[in-house]
């Protein structure tokens, strides 16, 4: 896994444009979800509420990245390569935000509180997604 160059700038450079795509994506479904419970009167627990904000921040990236690969494939390939190429990076990336959130607000969302979601969402897939890129290049967008 270790045999290929940690230092690239184009390769880094690339693989955050393609860890930024997919942290808007989650972002819109996870984002949402826990704004919603927020703001209607529910029996749900907060993990509950997790779990659905990370299911919706997947559907949301997955739906986002699909859009953008149309541009370039038809759509059961571009499912496909949305899919495949960012399922592991959009799955960490959700763990990471949702963690956040609940060790440092309780799982309350919070103009405070999001931007630290945010950092942990993008550094945490960010090596698998150079990793990906430098050694099979292959990339979602």
């Amino acid at each position: 896994m270790f045999d290929i160059s940690w230092t690239c700038k184009h390769t880094w450079g690339k693989a955050s444009y393609n860890t930024m795509w997919c942290l808007i994506g989650c972002s819109i479904g996870d984002f949402g979800t826990i704004f919603y419970f927020q703001n209607i009167d529910h029996s749900l627990s907060i993990y509950t509420v997790m779990l659905l904000a990370i299911i919706n921040g997947l559907i949301t990236s997955i739906i986002l990245e699909t859009v953008i690969l149309m541009r370039t494939f038809i759509f059961y390939e571009a499912v496909s390569i949305a899919f495949k190429m960012s399922f592991i990076s959009m799955i960490s990336m959700e763990i990471a935000m949702n963690a956040t959130d609940l060790a440092f607000a309780g799982g309350v969302l919070t103009i405070t509180i999001i931007p630290f979601m945010l950092l942990a969402g993008f550094m945490t897939p960010l090596p698998y997604n150079y990793y990906r890129l430098k050694k099979y290049n292959e990339s979602c967008h």
